[in-house]
């Protein structure tokens, strides 16, 4: 086994044969970096969100027809902004409530937002088992609300990431533009090509290689922990 050397705050590099091309080796021809990183989406990977359970509490709360709620939202775009961090927290609380009609606390807004969340308890239990020196982080299209209550929302990601927990608003950008990968790498310190992304949608993986990265695309819980075992990235541990 040959170390490559560790510059300052990026993700070290094992290389298991000689060093080529910095810091990739050959296989089978082609250029290979081991994995040093695995950048996890959120929602639809660890946790299921029910946008409809958010929808509805929301109109319990506002008392306003759940459609327009979606409407004066997420079909507006309006949600997509928050997500690039084009309004901080107090512009994007107020201009929620300013669309449903109802001023809305922050309060209510956590606790409609809890509601349509679960934890996919079996994914989750595959990030203790990852490779000893091989790290998790975190990458959600979400807004500063979320990254402020992200322990609410997500306690068990969260005790597992610590601060390697990111909100898309953070780099003013959302995925699949790879340039929110490129900017929440960099503030991992960790470089593209030691590092792997999985998330349920295909155009986000697309956008994560793209930017650099290896992708993979999530549709379950049995074949992630099959492609990271084959991939060596997986304990035996249960």
């Amino acid at each position: 086994m040959i170390r490559a050397p560790t510059p300052t705050n990026v993700c070290p590099v094992v290389l298991p044969v000689q060093r080529l091309h910095g810091s990739s080796i050959m296989s089978g021809g082609a250029p290979v970096t081991e994995i040093a990183l695995i950048l996890f989406d959120l929602n639809g990977v660890l946790y299921r969100y029910d946008r409809d359970a958010r929808i509805a509490s929301l109109s319990a709360i506002a008392n306003c027809p759940p459609d327009c709620i979606k409407a004066a939202i997420w079909e507006s775009g309006f949600e997509d902004t928050g997500d690039t961090g084009a309004l901080d927290a107090t512009a994007y609380l107020q201009g929620f409530g300013q669309r449903i009609g109802y001023a809305l606390t922050e309060a209510e807004w956590v606790a409609a937002q809890k509601a349509a969340i679960t934890p996919i308890a079996a994914t989750l239990g595959l990030l203790p088992r990852l490779r000893p020196g091989v790290r998790c982080a975190l990458l959600t299209n979400n807004n500063v609300l979320v990254q402020r209550h992200f322990a609410t929302f997500y306690p068990e990601a969260a005790a597992l990431a610590g601060n390697r927990a990111c909100v898309s608003a953070e780099f003013g950008a959302r995925k699949p533009d790879p340039e929110v990968y490129r900017l929440c790498l960099a503030r991992l310190g960790c470089e593209p090509a030691a590092s792997l992304f999985i998330d349920d949608s295909a155009a986000n993986v697309t956008g994560a290689e793209q930017a650099g990265m290896a992708g993979l695309l999530y549709t379950g819980t049995k074949p992630l922990a099959a492609a990271l075992r084959a991939r060596g990235l997986l304990s035996s541990k249960r």
